[in-house]
């Protein structure tokens, strides 16, 4: 939650923290792991069409970083998701077509089960975005994105079965 709080009083726009912060911290309590168990970072995305370049993001980078208290000050990854379609051909190999909005990123994501994000708006609530839904999370089971195939599926899967040996490849 302090991750979240933090994110929400960044206020940046149409933020959300996804991918491993989420399905990997849901997968360790369903299979009974310490909460942190094979957490790398916690992904925080925002999206800002108004300014794609690099020194804008890297100035909501270094917020972050000066935002975020020891450790999580270098475990916060900050990412414009209205730029990835800028870098992700170089550095994935595959076309990327432009984003029109952080929950569209999840969309794109390699499994179903990683397609999972949250935002603590500033009301308190907490809302969930899962374009696939949350049943294959819940199930334990490793599904391609229907609307994405990528060839990186396959070392995703073996990756994160090597972690959690109860997931199932589908």
């Amino acid at each position: 939650m302090a991750v979240m709080e933090i994110a929400r009083d960044l206020a940046l726009p149409d933020w959300m923290i996804f991918s491993g912060a989420i399905y990997q911290k849901a997968l360790n309590h369903l299979t009974a792991r310490d909460p942190d168990y094979g957490l790398n970072d916690y992904d925080l995305g925002y999206f800002d069409a108004a300014d794609l370049s690099y020194g804008a993001e890297d100035l909501a980078i270094r917020r972050a970083a000066a935002a975020y208290p020891p450790p999580l000050d270098a475990l916060v990854e900050v990412r414009n998701q209205a730029r990835v379609h800028l870098w992700f051909e170089d550095r994935f190999g595959e076309p990327y077509a432009p984003l029109s909005s952080s929950a569209e990123a999840l969309t794109r994501f390699t499994s179903t089960m990683f397609a999972v994000g949250a935002r603590l708006e500033p009301d308190g609530d907490l809302r969930i975005f899962a374009p696939f839904g949350l049943s294959d999370l819940f199930a334990l089971r490793l599904v391609p994105n229907p609307l994405r195939q990528t060839r990186g599926f396959a070392r995703t899967a073996a990756a994160a079965q090597a972690r959690w040996p109860e997931l199932t490849i589908a």
